[in-house]
């Protein structure tokens, strides 16, 4: 079984940072790739990162310039350094991956979520 969890999220002011983490346990084989999307009340789960095995990275319009995903393969583990947040950065993060585990499965995983406040 696979399991991802974030962790990092927490209250900030506009214009602070924040790093957030999303480690993947488990029997994995390989991380194909690994995004990170958010949920604001009242709106859909959107694309926020993501980054392919590879590096090939992708961002929202909106977090351009300033969020930037990484990911250390050897942990397992892929990060979204966020730096000029908003209040409309205000949202539940969460982490996705796609993953082949050591059964040869390919699945999506998701994690529970991790809240980020940006407010004065």
């Amino acid at each position: 079984q696979v399991q991802l969890v974030e962790s990092g999220g927490g209250l900030v002011q506009p214009g602070g940072s924040l790093r957030v983490s999303c480690a993947a346990s488990g029997s994995i084989f390989s991380i194909n790739a690994m995004n990170w999307y958010r949920q604001a009340p009242g709106k859909e789960r959107e694309l926020v990162a993501a980054i392919a095995s590879g590096g090939r990275t992708n961002y929202a319009d909106s977090v351009r310039g300033r969020f930037t995903i990484s990911r250390d393969n050897a942990k397992n583990t892929a990060y979204l350094q966020m730096n000029s947040l908003k209040p409309e950065d205000t949202a539940v993060y969460y982490c996705f991956a796609k993953i082949q585990t050591n059964s040869g499965r390919l699945g999506d995983y998701w994690g529970q979520g991790t809240q980020v406040t940006v407010s004065s």
